[in-house]
This record gives C-alpha cells, sequence and structure tokens, in this order.
C-alpha cells in the first residue's frame, strides 16, 4: 500500500480537530516508521491517519534546521532559513572579573623595563574570563552564555572537527546573542599568578612538564573505547583528520583550577552580558563548566541548559535552593554508551552515576516546585553520542531540541 507523508501540524490538538470535523470514524495511530535525515535516524514523532502521515512542524524544522516555527496572535508563523547568510549587528570581545597583583616590591624604572628582571613596581592582571559575544542582527530571544568543560576553549562551541558550524552559529541563526567564555587559567584568559599543578596537566606539584593525555580523554568522553576505534553507531566524525582536529582542541589550564576564582569571574561575566544586553542569560555549560555553572549567582541567569555535567548539586543545600528559590528552568542532556558502555572501563559507572544523580536531583526539584528535566538522548531516539554532542554528526538536531525546550520553558 502507497504511504503518504504530510508535514502538517503544529500541536497535536490541531491534527484531531481537523480528523473530527472530517469524520467520526478516522483513528489516528502512531507512526510505526522510522525516519532517516541524509542516513541517519531522527526523532520525528507522528500519527498516522488514513493512510496519511502527519508530523508536527517543531519536529521537522528540529531535524532538518531549515525553518522556524511559532504561534502568535492565533497564527502559524513559518519563518525560513533557506538563506544561509547570516547578518551579525554587534561583535567584539572582553573580561570579566579577575584581580590585579600588589606591586613587586621597589620602583619601577622606565628606562630598563622589560630588562629588568626583579620586575620591581609591576603589577598583574590575572584570574578574569575572557569573552567572545556576537549579536545577531535579527535577535529574536535571550543571549546564552556558553561555558566549556576541563581541557576544553570557547573552540569547542565555535566549530566541529568535521569543520562544520558550532553550536555557537547555530544559535546565532536561531536568534540568540552568544558569549562565549574562556574561563580564568585557560585559552585567552591564561594570565595567573602560578603556573598549574594539577595532576590532570602535568606530573607533579615540581613538575613543569606536560602530561600527555589523548587516549584517556578519548576513552573518558566515551567516543571510543581506545582511540581511533569508534563504538558501533557513534555520531562522532570519521577520519584521522576529524580526529586530529578533535585533539588539537584540549588546552590545559595555565593555573590550577580554583572554584572560587571561575564562580567569581563567571558572577562578572553574567552581570556584564545584562549590562549589554538589558536582558538575563541562557547560561550553556559542559562537563567541568556545570560545576560552575551551579555555583554562580542566579540574579542574571534566565535558565540553564547543562550538557553532561560533571555532577549536581546536592538535593537541599544552599546550592539547590537558590535554584528553587529562583525558580530558574534547567534542562540536562546525556549522551549514549552510559546503560550500553563496556562495564569494565571505569568511566562507564562514573557516567551513569552522574546521570542517575542529576535524574535524582530532577524528580526532587519538581517534586518542590522547581522545573527540571533531563533528556537521555537514547530515550527518545537520538542515539550514538558521546560527551561532545555539540561537535558530532547531528548537533544540530540536538540544538533544535534545545531550542524548542528554550520556547516551552523559558519566559
Amino acid at each position: 500500500m502507497k504511504k503518504f507523508f504530510i508535514t502538517g501540524f503544529l500541536m497535536g490538538a490541531i491534527i484531531f480537530g481537523i480528523v473530527g470535523a472530517l469524520a467520526a470514524d478516522l483513528v489516528a495511530s502512531p507512526n510505526p516508521y522510522p525516519v532517516k535525515l541524509d542516513g541517519n535516524d531522527v526523532s520525528i514523532e507522528g500519527y498516522s491517519i488514513n493512510d496519511y502521515t502527519y508530523f508536527k512542524l517543531r519536529d521537522i524544522s528540529a531535524a532538518v534546521g531549515g525553518f522556524d516555527v511559532d504561534f502568535k496572535d492565533d497564527t502559524i508563523i513559518l519563518s525560513s532559513e533557506a538563506d544561509d547568510s547570516l547578518e551579525i549587528e554587534d561583535q567584539g570581545m572582553f573580561s570579566s572579573g579577575g584581580t590585579v597583583t600588589e606591586p613587586v616590591e621597589g620602583k619601577f624604572d622606565e628606562t630598563t623595563n622589560w630588562l629588568d628582571n626583579t620586575r620591581a613596581g609591576n603589577t598583574a592582571h590575572v584570574d578574569h574570563a575572557n569573552v567572545l559575544y556576537q549579536i545577531p542582527e535579527n535577535e529574536t530571544g535571550l543571549p546564552m552564555v556558553f561555558l566549556h568543560g576541563y581541557g576544553q576553549s570557547r573552540m569547542g562551541w565555535m566549530t566541529t572537527p568535521d569543520g562544520r558550524e558550532g553550536w555557537s552559529t547555530s544559535f546565532l541563526r536561531k536568534g540568540h546573542s552568544v558569549f562565549l567564555v574562556d574561563q580564568p587559567r585557560r585559552g585567552e584568559a591564561g594570565a595567573t599568578t602560578a603556573m598549574t599543578n594539577d595532576n590532570i596537566d602535568t606530573w607533579s606539584a615540581e613538575s613543569k612538564e606536560y602530561m600527555p593525555g589523548d587516549q584517556a580523554w578519548y576513552t573518558h568522553f566515551r567516543i571510543g573505547r581506545v582511540a581511533p576505534q569508534r563504538y558501533d553507531g557513534s555520531q562522532f566524525p570519521e577520519g584521522e583528520e576529524a580526529q586530529d582536529q578533535f585533539f588539537r582542541q584540549m588546552t590545559p589550564n595555565t593555573g590550577s583550577f580554583d572554584m572560587a576564582v571561575n564562580t567569581a569571574a563567571m558572577d562578572e561575566v553574567m552581570k556584564d552580558v545584562k549590562t549589554k544586553t538589558g536582558k538575563k542569560s541562557i547560561y550553556v555549560t559542559h562537563s567541568q563548566g556545570g560545576a560552575v555553572g551551579w555555583n554562580v549567582d542566579t540574579e542574571n541567569v534566565a535558565a540553564i541548559v547543562a550538557i553532561e555535567p560533571g555532577g549536581t548539586p546536592e538535593i537541599g543545600s544552599e546550592q539547590y535552593k537558590k535554584f528553587l528559590d529562583a525558580k530558574i528552568p534547567m534542562v540536562i542532556y546525556f549522551g549514549d554508551y552510559i546503560d550500553n558502555g563496556p562495564e569494565d572501563i571505569q568511566s562507564t559507572g562514573f557516567w551513569k552515576s552522574v546521570r542517575d544523580g542529576a535524574v535524582a536531583f530532577a524528580e526532587q526539584y519538581n517534586a518542590d516546585g522547581g522545573n527540571c528535566t533531563v533528556i537521555n538522548l537514547p530515550d527518545i531516539g537520538i542515539t550514538g553520542n558521546s560527551h561532545f554532542m555539540f561537535q558530532e554528526k547531528n548537533s544540530e538536531e540536538i540544538a533544535g531540541h534545545i531550542k524548542n525546550w528554550i520556547k516551552e520553558n523559558v519566559k
């Protein structure tokens, strides 16, 4: 039997109203057929009615990234994104927070300046965050502040290992200003008072030699068991060139990680974004950046989107209460190879514990009147993602899912 596929409704209520008007004996049933986009499985909910299959416009938009869908003044509004051009109204860089050291003992001698190795009278501006921002001409949503995880910089939001547009450009196209942060002691915010002795980056507290970690990152991030292997069904870009580009994104701390320093700088970032835009921000964090995200002041936060954070606030803690009191909506995303990861790899148990902890957190947060959703991507039919879902082949589908969550939950 020939099947017909129709992209026809914004919300379920619309199609069922049509059905009722046409014929009382028509029966709607969930679409049983898988849907593929460019050879990849996509999660698009559909209903079969009288041999026609109907899909939600928003689901198709999220999958193909081809148009925006809204409902305003009793009108369904479709905004085409067929034109690849992107007009930027304003862009630039600034630093937020940080401190200034006390002058080195002695008087600065301007005649010798750099030749005076005592650095007498010199100060240093240190421990700030650095922010690269872009504001689209057609700004329709709240600003988004992106904070990277350990071993990363803002570069991870800007591109993918196979050279596609990163989430920063994706969300610009979706109408959001983007503010991309390099946290203190990392990337372009590297100035600090003492070199790192973190045991992830150096051999010891006394060592100045960088500790290699390509293979450890690869396995821990659930890309594959051992590089360059990829797990079955992986969405991580194929090939030696993509893997090489991914590894070259990794960057160490210049100084040891300090939660108080990072939190203070990020509080200033959020204030500066509010001053610049007049709006609270959607705070997008990844991995270790999630821990910093839970520590910031909620005053300038509109919502939190946490991509596989290393943990969630302890239920009942001050962290927990401040978000609950501020009524901050949250969504937390986890990828694949957690429930189905290799049991003999320690990281599998680690990520399962983190994910299950987030589920427990969300259940209690919601029971206490909050709004937190945990998205386990395989549960909604999106499979093959590692810890770096925003850099993988289906990154745009996940960005579309986030955009829809923002529309439904962030006011």
